[in-house]
């Protein structure tokens, strides 16, 4: 009898043991909240307008016998570096020494600015515009050739060989990029290569834009299209934005106006809108216009929902200036944002009475019918 009320009593002490064992520790308050699962996959985005040097530009950017053109993109390359993916139309070829070092009306530019550019953060590097045959096909191929030794950029708009389109994968999503420009200054294309440099052309347009666009998950097109100096895009490029809405592309990265044109959608046949940066306007000039020395650097971010869902979030612009002192010396790019009145007094235009003020700056970005971030859209990683 004993034995077993001994049995009976370590039983139920073993049965408390295990109820209270079991039992969970109340949370502190610092546990009490659940992480959010990601839902999502993104990438932050930007694209710059023209990189345009001038004889000037380059003259101010040499110095102990070398071209160092760093200086002038420190006051944005956070914003750059930040980005997931940047983009850059380069306006001018940089086809080596041996070529000429030159300004307009035939531009080509020291090799060492492409290295600045990848250590900036750029990664896609256009070329499909006006001045890409400055130089020759030789200059260009001499161009493709050195870009090519820097695993950072993917080349789009030329090419030595090989189909156009050009596909980048980051953050578990595609991007799909097509370029074009509408001419190339009267040169023309070798005719042992007429796929060197991509040309607009609504045929060739469609046909790439259908065999590309089932292959990633945002289709992005670069047209170097439009009348220079003018504020409002041309009929050809609307017609031209409202045909490539019609194909279903997700965003069109316009330039070579050197001027900010207006921001807008486009309905698509899908059901979704087609965002057009109809032109970026000047990135990095010595144009002595101050309509030509503000530009903007879009910034928007593409999201892939874990169901697959697509879209494009934030998208906007940031204001940039080109500033350059009374000597064109000290060219540097600032983000309007962090520009300031001691610096504008020392613009060259300043000093030239051109009307440069913070009131026109303010004028011109209102008229673009776009988002304008006042500090740096993405943050640091």
């Amino acid at each position: 009898m004993k034995n077993n009320l001994r049995n009976k009593l370590f039983l139920i002490l073993l049965f408390v043991l295990l109820v209270f064992s079991c039992r969970s520790e109340p949370k502190s308050a610092s546990n009490r909240k659940t992480e959010k699962k990601q839902t999502y996959y993104s990438i932050n985005f930007i694209a710059a307008g023209d990189n345009l040097f001038h004889e000037s530009l380059l003259n101010s950017q040499f110095k102990n016998g070398v071209y160092d053109f760093s200086s002038i993109y420190i006051p944005i390359k956070s914003i750059i570096q930040n980005a997931d993916l940047a983009f850059i139309n380069q306006e001018t070829p940089m086809a080596g020494e041996s070529f000429g070092y030159s300004g307009y009306p035939a531009f080509n530019s020291p090799q060492s600015l492409a290295k600045t550019h990848a250590d900036t953060g750029f990664d896609i590097v256009n070329l499909a515009n006006n001045h890409a045959m400055d130089k020759g096909a030789d200059g260009l191929y001499a161009t493709l050739d050195y870009l090519n030794t820097i695993k950072e950029f993917t080349v789009i708009g030329a090419r030595k060989e090989g189909p156009s389109a050009r596909i980048v994968t980051k953050n578990n999503i595609t991007l799909g990029f097509l370029s074009y420009t509408y001419g190339l200054n009267g040169n023309t294309l070798p005719k042992d290569n007429p796929n060197l440099v991509s040309l607009i052309s609504r045929k060739k347009i469609e046909e790439e834009a259908a065999s590309l666009r089932p292959l990633c998950d945002f289709l992005v097109v670069s047209m170097h299209w439009g009348d220079e100096y003018m504020l409002q895009p041309n009929k050809e490029q609307i017609d031209l934005a409202a045909f490539l809405a019609n194909l279903n592309v997700d965003l069109i990265i316009g330039h070579h106006p050197h001027v900010l044109q207006r921001v807008e959608t486009i309905k698509r046949p899908d059901g979704k809108e087609t965002i057009c940066y109809y032109s970026l306007g000047n990135f990095v000039s010595h144009q002595r216009e101050r309509e030509r020395i503000i530009g903007a650097l879009m910034a928007l971010t593409f999201v892939k929902q874990f169901t697959g869902e697509l879209s494009i979030a934030n998208y906007g612009i940031i204001p940039v200036i080109t500033h350059y002192d009374r000597a064109f010396t000290n060219t540097k790019i600032y983000p309007l944002y962090s520009y300031n009145e001691q610096l504008l007094n020392q613009h060259a235009l300043k000093n030239l009475g051109d009307g440069l003020s913070f009131a026109f700056f303010n004028g011109v970005t209102d008229r673009l019918n776009a988002q304008i971030f006042k500090s740096a859209p993405f943050t640091v990683k």
